[in-house]
C-alpha cells in the first residue's frame, strides 16, 4: 500500500469510526481495518504518524462535517463486512454461558495470559453468566506460593472483579470420586507396567497386561494407590481405557494417564495426598461440575480436547463447543512467567511490576487499562493463526487501544 493511498484509506475508516463513536475515531479500530485492506503489519512505524495525523484531524471535525466528508469518501470504505466485536458463539443461553482461563501457578500474568483470557471474559460480559479463573496446581512440583496472590490480584485489575477464582488442589475428593466411577465402568485401570514397557506397548499397538484386570481389582490396586502403606511413587498410574484402545491411530490417545503417586509436599496441601490427578482428569471433572458451555484454548492443546471429550462420552456427558487459538510470538519479549520467576527471584528484576517486564503488574503500573487488551483481543478474534510481529509494533497497536480507553 502506498503512501497516498494509504491516507485515502485512513480518512475514510477514520471517518467512518468517528460517526460511529460520537465524533471520535479510535485509532485501534482504523489500523485494524487498515490491515484488512492490506496493510502490513511491519508497515505500521512506517506509518503511524500518518494514521495518528489523519485521526486526529477528523476528531476536530464537527459531527456534520465529518457527514459532509464521509459521503465523498465511502467508496473508498472496503463494501466487504468488517467485523465489529467478537464474532457469535453456537448454542448460546443469555446469561447462561460459563467459560474459564485456567493459569498454573508458575507466576504472575503476562501479556500472553491477558490476551488468551480476554477474549473468553469479553464472550461473558457480551453474552452473561460465569467466568473462572482455575489455578490448576495438582503437579507439586511446579508452583511458585506467591503465584496464588498474584493471580487473584491480576484477576481483580484485568476482569473488573468478576472472575471467580477456583484452586484444584482444593478439590481432590471431587477427582478422587471421578477416578473410582471411572474404573467402576470399566473406564480406567491401575497399571503397573515401568514407563518404558508401556512406551512399547504404545509403540507396537498392544494392550499391556494390566488392561485385562477386573474392576474388582482395579478397585483393589486404587485403594492400594492411595494408600500409604501401598505402591510407592513410580510403581503405579491410573490409566484412562481409550475408546478405541491401544491402536488408535493417534498415539497420544492410546489409554493415556489420569492419576499419579507424587509425593513432593504441597505448597497449599503439603502432605495430605499422595495421589494426585494429572491435567486430562482434573480439567474433565472440572469442566463437568462446573458446567463449562463454551472453552476457548490454545491450540496446542488439542489432544488434550480430544482425550477429555472421551472421558465425557464415557460419563454420558454432552461436551462443551471448543475452540482454539494460535500462539502469538512477540520478538523481543520472553513470555514464560517460570523464567519471569526466576529472573525475580534471582535479583535481576525488582519484582513483577518492574517496567522492564511484559506482565500485567508492570503494564498496569505503567497507566495502561483492562480495556486496552480487551480491544486487542477483540481484534485477534478467534484464529488459530500463530502470529509473529516485533516488539516494538505490538506496544505501538497497545498503545493505541490505550489511548482509544482515554478517549
Amino acid at each position: 500500500m502506498n503512501l497516498k493511498e494509504l491516507k485515502t484509506k485512513t480518512r475514510a475508516y477514520a471517518l467512518k469510526n468517528a460517526l460511529a463513536y460520537k465524533g471520535k475515531a479510535q485509532q485501534g479500530a482504523i489500523i485494524s481495518s487498515l490491515f484488512n485492506e492490506g496493510l502490513k503489519k511491519d508497515e505500521v512505524k512506517k506509518f503511524i504518524k500518518d494514521i495518528s495525523k489523519i485521526i486526529s484531524e477528523v476528531n476536530k471535525l464537527t459531527l456534520e462535517e465529518q457527514k459532509k466528508e464521509f459521503e465523498k469518501l465511502k467508496e473508498k470504505v472496503s463494501e466487504r463486512e468488517i467485523r465489529e466485536g467478537l464474532p457469535e458463539l453456537p448454542n448460546v443461553k443469555k446469561g447462561k454461558v460459563v467459560m474459564r482461563f485456567a493459569p498454573s501457578p508458575s507466576g504472575a500474568f503476562h501479556i500472553g495470559h491477558a490476551l488468551t483470557a480476554s477474549i473468553s471474559f469479553l464472550y461473558i460480559k457480551k453474552y452473561g453468566g460465569k467466568f473462572y479463573v482455575r489455578i490448576e496446581d495438582t503437579n507439586p512440583e511446579n508452583i511458585y506460593k506467591p503465584a496464588y496472590k498474584l493471580i487473584k490480584q491480576d484477576s481483580d485489575w484485568l476482569f473488573d472483579k468478576k472472575a471467580k477464582i477456583i484452586i484444584q488442589s482444593e478439590r481432590m475428593n471431587l477427582y478422587y470420586k471421578y477416578a473410582e466411577q471411572l474404573i467402576k465402568k470399566n473406564s480406567a485401570y491401575v497399571c503397573t507396567c515401568s514407563g518404558d514397557k508401556f512406551r512399547e506397548y504404545v509403540k507396537e499397538k498392544k494392550d499391556c497386561p494390566c488392561r485385562k484386570l477386573s474392576v474388582k481389582e482395579n478397585l483393589e490396586r486404587w485403594e492400594k494407590m492411595l494408600g500409604p502403606k501401598g505402591f510407592k511413587e513410580g510403581e503405579a498410574v491410573l490409566r484412562f481405557k481409550s475408546l478405541k484402545g491401544m491402536k488408535d491411530k493417534n498415539p497420544a490417545m492410546r489409554d493415556f494417564p489420569l492419576a499419579r503417586i507424587n509425593l513432593t509436599p504441597h505448597p497449599l496441601q503439603k502432605k495430605k495426598y499422595r495421589v494426585w490427578p494429572l491435567m486430562n482428569l482434573s480439567v474433565t471433572v472440572d469442566d463437568i461440575e462446573l458446567k463449562m458451555t463454551h472453552i476457548i484454548r490454545a491450540k496446542e492443546h488439542r489432544d488434550n480436547a480430544q482425550r477429555q471429550e472421551m472421558i465425557y462420552k464415557v460419563l454420558g456427558k454432552k461436551f462443551p463447543w471448543t475452540s482454539f487459538l494460535g500462539r502469538w510470538h512477540i520478538k523481543g519479549l520472553k513470555l514464560s512467567a517460570s523464567q519471569i520467576t526466576k529472573d525475580i527471584e534471582s535479583g535481576k528484576y525488582s519484582g513483577w511490576n518492574d517496567k522492564r517486564l511484559p506482565t500485567v503488574a508492570s503494564l498496569k503500573k505503567q497507566g495502561y487499562k483492562p480495556q486496552a487488551f480487551w480491544k486487542f483481543s477483540e481484534q485477534i478474534g478467534l484464529s488459530e493463526s500463530d502470529k509473529t510481529i516485533d516488539k516494538e509494533e505490538f506496544f505501538k497497536l497497545l498503545n493505541a487501544f490505550n489511548r482509544d480507553t482515554r478517549e
